[in-house]
């Protein structure tokens, strides 16, 4: 396990990262790589969406031009401090501060359950997207944004000793373990020489996948 996939240490990481994530944040994950994103799925004016690990509200930003019933989740105070700065505490969008591995939603919530840049964090990656899956409604879509695991070597054990990195066939076990039956990966980059971000999107089974034996 890497040392930011202890959620205390990424706290107190995001404590002093909020202060400069929006500058630094598009040499690695910018607005054409989250517009495209955005569209691969297929978000209805009237869907109700919800970011898991919303941070300052980048991609919630990205969201909102698809429909106007977003909801923005994220364990830091201090990302979202920054995200109320641009939306407001009673603007269009409802943040709550918590935990991905225990939303406090009730099942089938969701037309999209969205995440990106946190499964890199989550100490229990399958068990949190059994948790995305059981908010998500059955036929929703669910898409996952996570760092691609490095080509060489060397970037591979600083990887490992930092945070979740993963490819395509890791992928593949995680949302199969997780009760999802049909989903299919992306790879994303700024620019050819930054790191790489695989996006998954996920169907919801339309019985949710309550009955796969890995549900918890």
């Amino acid at each position: 396990m890497g040392i930011l996939e202890d959620k205390a240490r990424a706290r107190l990481f995001y404590k002093y990262l909020s202060k400069v994530y929006d500058r630094i944040n598009p040499f690695i994950w910018n607005e054409a790589m989250r517009d495209e994103a955005i569209g691969m799925l297929d978000i209805s004016p009237d869907d109700r969406v919800l970011d898991v690990g919303c941070g300052t509200g980048f991609a919630t930003e990205g969201l909102l031009r698809e429909t106007e019933r977003v909801h923005g989740l994220d364990q830091s105070p201090h990302q979202l401090a920054k995200a109320f700065e641009k939306f407001g505490r009673r603007g269009p969008v409802r943040f709550y501060l918590g935990d991905a591995e225990r939303l406090p939603f009730a099942s089938n919530s969701f037309d999209v359950v969205w995440s990106s840049g946190s499964i890199e964090y989550w100490p229990d990656p399958e068990a949190t997207l059994r948790e995305l899956r059981r908010v998500g409604k059955p036929g929703g879509q669910v898409l996952v944004v996570g760092p691609d695991y490095p080509n060489r070597t060397i970037f591979q054990k600083a990887a490992d000793a930092i945070m979740l990195f993963y490819d395509e066939a890791e992928a593949d076990r995680m949302f199969a373990e997780a009760g999802f039956e049909t989903f299919e990966h992306h790879i994303q980059q700024a620019s050819a020489s930054s790191p790489r971000a695989i996006t998954t999107l996920a169907e919801v089974p339309e019985d949710g996948g309550r009955g796969a034996s890995s549900d918890s």
